[in-house]
């Protein structure tokens, strides 16, 4: 749990930051439990939503409880029991629920988790719940845009705004889509159930793009104040393991945890105690996590030998590989990265592989060599409304020594950056730059 998140928990009266904090770090993993008990993936994403507006009431005026978990489970049970009676009196779903809950008495209050808690929640269940709702969230009756925006908010608890800017849409495009995929489900009455292998296998290129984007954001994260989210990043991490036991045979799953574990080994360095950004030239790799390098080699070599040839996650793992091993930014095999960069833009193409290989290559061969690439992402427009473009651009065009058209780009970088952490790490560079006394600084 996030430092943050602790205190939230802990601080006298901080009802309302404890629901976030909770909602946080077990919205998939109450979702999931819901999902399994009434057997109905829309109704348990209601009936959660619902436990949490109430819980939003609550715990302000009453304190927060015990097991702050299991009372949102409790009453989000609840919630189904009653959307059952509504249905129908003599619903056998509803009769079964109601015996195992054993209609003990009124909503938990703050004094402590009831009894009814300890039933609900069973941590030997709860991680492959989490999975199978991750491959029931991507169902092939949904479109592939759907089911991982679908499985980024309900897995994920990635918000609407957050994973449309992943995806690079508006935020209600991103809300409609997700209403849709419910929809879609409740309509196609999807169980709650895990599927087949076969079936397991035809949605995985699906849960590998979600897994990867709540991992991203985790590590970056879009908005908010922190630079990181640790608790994002480590349940991505943590259900990639899960699912490489899944599917040993599947090379891309060795190849996306190699990333995430060899991406996170470097978060003991990406912040100060105060929570700022650390740049990657900064950063003491000393304080690197050498465990997670060690597995996070291992899982890519396990990719390269069951697989046919590295695949975009595989790759970008090399790429994570070459950071790794190396002593620091002057001694980092640029070059390798560079051509790493290129092949994933042949398996993968997107403009940020393309604003990545740029910024490599201005490490490998000079920023005017790197310029042009970033001039033709601006004229595409591929990224308009992204805070990485004109930030890259205005760092090549600081170390190309062309100041005034470097403030402009850093301005509107700013502007445009919607983390807290991010943004006044670039207003600095911003102010360095302004005062003559800057040097080249990239962020990692």
């Amino acid at each position: 749990m996030a430092r943050g998140d602790r205190a939230a928990l802990s601080r006298p009266g901080g009802g309302r930051d404890a629901v976030e904090a909770v909602w946080r770090i077990e919205s998939a993993r109450i979702v999931a439990t819901l999902s399994r008990f009434t057997g109905d993936f829309a109704l348990a994403e209601d009936v959660a939503q619902e436990s949490l507006a109430e819980a939003l009431v609550t715990w302000p005026r009453d304190g927060v409880p015990q097991n702050p978990a299991g009372w949102l489970l409790t009453v989000g049970r609840r919630r189904a029991i009653d959307t059952f009676r509504r249905r129908s009196a003599l619903d056998e779903r509803y009769a079964t629920l109601a015996r195992d809950l054993g209609e003990g008495g009124g909503t938990p209050n703050g004094t402590g988790a009831s009894a009814d808690v300890d039933l609900l929640w069973d941590p030997d269940q709860i991680d492959d719940d989490v999975l199978s709702l991750m491959f029931i969230a991507c169902h092939p009756v949904l479109s592939r845009e759907a089911q991982v925006a679908l499985t980024l908010r309900v897995v994920g608890g990635l918000t609407s705004t957050e994973i449309a800017r992943a995806f690079l849409v508006p935020t209600a495009t991103m809300q409609a889509r997700i209403t849709r995929a419910k929809k879609t489900l409740a309509a196609a009455r999807v169980p709650f159930a895990a599927p087949s292998p076969d079936e397991r296998r035809a949605r995985l290129s699906s849960v590998l793009s979600v897994l990867y984007l709540i991992f991203t954001e985790g590590s970056t994260a879009t908005s908010g104040n922190d630079w990181i989210r640790p608790d994002l990043a480590r349940e991505a991490v943590r259900l990639t393991r899960e699912l490489a036991q899944l599917v040993p045979d599947e090379a891309e799953v060795h190849g996306l945890l190699a990333l995430l574990e060899l991406t996170a080994a470097r978060f003991p360095a990406r912040v100060r105690g105060d929570g700022a950004p650390v740049l990657l030239e900064d950063q003491d790799r000393r304080r690197w996590d050498r465990a997670a390098i060690r597995r996070g080699r291992a899982a890519l070599a396990t990719a390269g030998r069951v697989g046919q040839g590295l695949g975009p996650y595989g790759v970008q793992a090399a790429i994570a590989e070459c950071h790794a091993v190396a002593p620091s930014v002057e001694r980092t095999d640029w070059e390798r990265i560079v051509l790493l960069y290129e092949a994933l833009g042949q398996l993968a193409p997107s403009p940020v592989v393309e604003l990545n290989r740029a910024v490599a290559l201005s490490m490998a061969r000079g920023p005017a060599v790197a310029l042009p690439a970033v001039d033709r992402l601006v004229a595409d427009g591929s990224l308009d409304g992204s805070h990485l473009l004109p930030s890259v651009r205005g760092e090549l065009l600081r170390r190309m020594g062309r100041l005034d058209e470097a403030r402009r780009e850093l301005e509107l970088a700013v502007r445009l950056c919607t983390n807290e952490s991010e943004r006044g790490l670039l207003h600095d560079k911003l102010v360095t730059l302004v005062s003559g006394a800057d040097r080249s600084r990239w962020s990692g």
